[in-house]
């Protein structure tokens, strides 16, 4: 048997604390759960983060309707301050993603 065959065949065979890296099936189980529900969670922040893009370009076509640019600089620093002040400086850099998918293609 191949390396590979056999690395498959483990993972296969794995039982819940091999999977998870825990040590005991009881953290295995626990571990297990609160994987899904972070994907869960993680399955909501997408859907909000695609709702929040569709709110962004209505803003922004009728911002560039009615004469005006496309992005609002100083709303864009007021969401970065927010988003610094609730989750520090890794905060910041999530805001920056969140502009950068909302900004788009009007």
């Amino acid at each position: 048997m191949s390396s590979t065959t056999a690395t498959t065949a483990t993972a296969t065979t794995a039982g819940p604390a091999e999977r998870t890296g825990a040590r005991t099936d009881e953290a295995a189980a626990l571990i297990g759960g609160a994987r899904e529900r972070i994907d869960t969670l993680d399955d909501r922040i997408i859907g909000l983060v695609q709702e929040r893009m569709a709110v962004s370009a209505v803003i922004q076509e009728a911002r560039i309707t009615s004469g005006g640019r496309r992005v609002n600089l100083s709303r864009e620093t007021a969401v970065l301050g927010h988003y610094r002040d609730a989750l520090g400086k890794p905060g910041t850099a999530l805001a920056m993603t969140l502009l950068e998918l909302c900004r788009g293609r009007v």
